[in-house]
């Protein structure tokens, strides 16, 4: 058992329920205390030596990451890990894109370990702001030409009209890896 100055704790801001999902797994592997991200403050987290935070990923903002980079200098001596959730596949360029984006002003960042993890996408199920977006996105693509589509928006195009789930149990492996080390 895990001393209180040595626990780990994982906070999530889930939009449509992927990032508690994962979140839930990786606190139940490593016996971790689980919270959302509106139940826990920044005071609560000085008991922990490991923080995972895991948000939604919208455009290239991490939601809820405030909570780490507004105390980030409070927080920066124990262990941070976060872990980001979206639909596209998680190009390299991509991803650095969102890492310099929600990061890039820190200093120190690269104490950060950052993980990308995609979720799920079901049209239906968004708010009426988020479809309005997607709805903007659907037609930018549409604009294109087929040889200007690219697989991964052909893919995107395509879970509009069917929900796609790509969480999985074993993608939280290297995060399980990582707090452990």
């Amino acid at each position: 058992m895990l001393n209180e100055a040595t626990k780990t704790v994982v906070i999530y801001n889930s939009k449509y329920g992927s990032t508690r999902q994962f979140a839930t797994w990786i606190a139940e592997e490593i016996s971790a205390d689980l919270f959302s991200d509106t139940d826990i403050t920044i005071s609560d987290l000085h008991k922990y030596s490991t923080i995972v935070f895991g948000g939604s990923l919208h455009a290239v903002g991490i939601k809820g990451i405030k909570l780490i980079t507004k105390n980030f200098e409070i927080l920066k001596n124990k262990k941070i890990i976060i872990f980001a959730v979206g639909c596209s596949p998680g190009r390299p360029e991509a991803l650095t894109k969102v890492f310099n984006h929600n990061f890039g002003k820190l200093s120190n960042k690269d104490l950060i370990h950052f993980f990308y993890l995609r979720g799920s996408f079901n049209f239906t199920n968004l708010t009426a702001s988020d479809k309005l977006l997607m709805n903007a996105l659907k037609a930018k693509i549409k604009l294109k030409k087929d040889d200007e589509v690219d697989e991964d928006s052909k893919n995107l195009l395509a879970c509009y009209d069917r929900p796609v789930d790509w969480t999985d149990p074993k993608a939280i492996i290297p995060i399980i890896e990582c707090i452990k080390k």
